[in-house]
């Protein structure tokens, strides 16, 4: 459909051919974007009609749409820890999660995975477990010690599934993540604990 749609443009009659009885076209610039106009309104009916959450884009590439829960937040997430490589990787990880491409958005999970593991040297580059105390203390803040002890349970089991499952690492006793709606919701989790913890400063 892309390759179709780089290519594609709207006949325009340029006359009639009275002994073969056929018209003869033409294809200008005008024609091209009146053409993928028409192809792009007809592809995006298709995947609404039948609920595939995909969209062909005026720039002619196949954007997958997030899930609702995760769409605005993704869109508008734009993180400036002040840290190049973290900053790199969530960006990175961002982009790649939109792709309708399964194998894709298993790369953007191990971008947000290698984030994590990389944000809790932030406060104390020499102390990763003194870095998540201080990540986890801004994120609570000072009146929710409730909220803070789930945010620091949830954070352990965060890591745990990032050494237990087929994300950060490969060895043959991690489990391989084979389904699209199990990348999507492990994606969805960590980002929404990266944001509150890092997403505005």
């Amino acid at each position: 459909m892309e390759f179709c749609h780089q290519h594609v443009a709207a006949p325009q009659i340029l006359g009639y051919h009275e002994f073969f009885k056929h018209h003869h076209y033409k294809f200008d610039d005008a024609s091209i974007a009146e053409g993928r106009a028409s192809f792009r309104k007809e592809i995006n009916d298709i995947f609404r009609l039948n609920g595939l959450a995909y969209e062909l884009e005026e720039d002619g590439a196949i954007r997958r749409l997030s899930p609702p829960v995760l769409g605005e937040p993704l869109e508008r997430a734009l993180f400036a820890t002040g840290d190049a490589e973290l900053d790199r990787l969530l960006e990175t990880a961002r982009k790649k999660s939109a792709d309708p491409r399964i194998e894709v958005r298993r790369e953007a999970l191990e971008k947000l995975w290698d984030a994590w593991e990389r944000s809790k040297t932030l406060g104390r580059p020499d102390d990763k477990k003194h870095g998540v105390t201080l990540l986890l203390d801004r994120g609570a803040g000072t009146k929710a010690p409730c909220l803070r002890s789930f945010l620091e349970k949830d954070a352990r089991d965060l890591t745990d599934i990032g050494n237990r499952l087929t994300i950060r690492h490969t060895e043959t006793d991690t489990e391989p993540i084979e389904r699209a709606e199990h990348v999507d919701y492990l994606f969805m989790r960590l980002f929404n604990m990266i944001w509150l913890l890092l997403g505005r400063r």
